[in-house]
């Protein structure tokens, strides 16, 4: 064939054609990837919107929705991740620190120079530290000493007060859940003291009462200005769940165009799953949505059985913890506010060594560098794909990234005193090839 011969009067028609075909090329390799992108237009239910203010709050949601292409090619089914890890303070958990701190501000029981306190084992705790400052708040949490180090470290690098406290059950005075609800009373009493003063520090006052002065150095976790604290409360505030009923549930609709068949999580407060549940369930009760739970945890037994635990496994029976899990910030032995929200058709338990090799079989196969939760959520996506057969499309979270786990998580010593160094080539520690 000839070449083609544009000359100088017909050159800006060749550059047309040429641009309308590499436009419509573009138009239609966008439309095939189009449900793992978030689309431009509004959320489809008026209520269920989200809104952003500016600055770091607003980059937060509206994360993509990727295939993860070992899982889907193995089962048959289109397995997706929301990448929650992309939030700027890395986790899932920046949803509901926006949604608490908003709404407390908006009631009054939370003003700008306060603190917000909360008991966390890291993940929450960083969304607070990250987002507080934001609105003028400042951030006091407390979390097990038994987590991995690196996520005290961030949360102080965040300027945040950082109170490690040892793992007791939630019925002990110093749980760590308990001991951050009484820095916020403790905050609001020092705020109720001083009056004016904790909100505009008087220098004459500081240089004539030396007993104030002295009280004031004292107490090293407020300082003088502090107007007062907020108990985030992350497992009881139904802030948590209405941050995903309004965000990630309505994400996932529009980005799957609501051509979903299930969704599957893990539960620490719950508010992921039963937000994102309640949800889809509104718009297609035929969407069935799990629960994947850790060992120890007492929401499988829940969920399948109606029981939440035995009497010998009953928190408040023994000083420790009555499990540990490798996994952190999931599984839990109570019931919560948040997760009786939960509209679930089943559940699925998983295991310490599924989580491992799980998150060790996506690294090497997409790249995909995932936490303890998000590998969890991954074990259970495969276990529904299992459950219900090739040709569904299954959505899972991926809560947060592997660099806040190095110390435990991906740290080979440590899995190696517990048992689960990670040693599969492929799927079989789940029964596939």
């Amino acid at each position: 064939m000839a070449p083609v011969n544009c000359t100088n009067g017909a050159m800006v028609g060749c550059v047309a054609v040429l641009s309308l075909s590499l436009a419509t090329l573009s138009y239609f390799l966008f439309n095939q990837q189009r449900i793992f992108k978030h689309p431009k237009s509004k959320t489809q239910n008026p209520n269920c919107t989200k809104k952003h203010g500016s600055g770091i709050v607003g980059a937060i949601g509206n994360t993509p929705l990727i295939r993860i292409n070992s899982l889907s090619d193995a089962t048959g089914c289109e397995i997706l991740g929301k990448a929650e890890f992309l939030n700027p303070g890395g986790s899932v958990k920046d949803r509901i620190a926006v949604k608490i701190i908003e709404e407390a501000l908006a009631s009054g029981q939370l003003a700008p120079g306060g603190v917000v306190t909360e008991g966390s084992a890291g993940s929450t705790a960083i969304s607070l530290a990250t987002v507080a400052p934001a609105y003028g708040c400042k951030c006091h949490v407390v979390i097990p000493d038994d987590v991995a180090i690196e996520k005290s470290q961030i949360i102080e690098a965040l300027g945040a007060t950082v109170e490690r406290v040892r793992p007791v059950s939630i019925t002990h005075r110093d749980h760590f859940v308990n001991v951050a609800r009484r820095r916020a009373s403790e905050a609001n009493e020092q705020a109720a003291k001083y009056g004016k003063n904790s909100q505009t520090p008087n220098r004459n006052q500081e240089q004539t009462n030396g007993e104030i002065f002295e009280e004031q150095k004292k107490n090293h976790t407020f300082s003088r200005d502090c107007t007062g604290g907020f108990f985030a409360d992350q497992f009881e505030n139904l802030a948590n769940f209405r941050a995903h009923c309004e965000g990630t549930g309505p994400e996932i609709w529009e980005q799957t165009e609501g051509k979903l068949h299930a969704f599957v999580a893990a539960a620490g407060t719950g508010g992921t799953l039963a937000g994102v549940s309640h949800f889809l369930k509104e718009k297609n009760d035929n969407i069935k949505c799990f629960l994947i739970d850790p060992p120890g945890s007492g929401l499988f037994n829940r969920v399948t059985r109606g029981v939440m635990y035995s009497k010998e496994e009953a928190e408040g029976k023994r000083l420790k913890n009555p499990f540990d899990t490798i996994t952190e910030g999931i599984g839990i032995n109570r019931l919560t506010h948040n997760f009786m929200k939960a509209r679930l058709d089943g559940a699925f338990r998983g295991t310490d060594k599924e989580a491992v090799e799980m998150s060790r079989f996506l690294l090497k196969n997409d790249g995909i560098f995932l936490g303890s939760s998000s590998a969890m959520n991954c074990v259970g996506a495969v276990r529904v794909a299992q459950t219900l057969g090739p040709g569904h499309t299954i959505v899972t979270i991926l809560c947060d990234n592997g660099m806040r786990h190095l110390s435990r998580f991906y740290k080979a010593e440590y899995l190696s005193q517990l048992g689960l160094t990670p040693s599969a080539t492929g799927l079989e520690f789940l029964g596939l090839p």
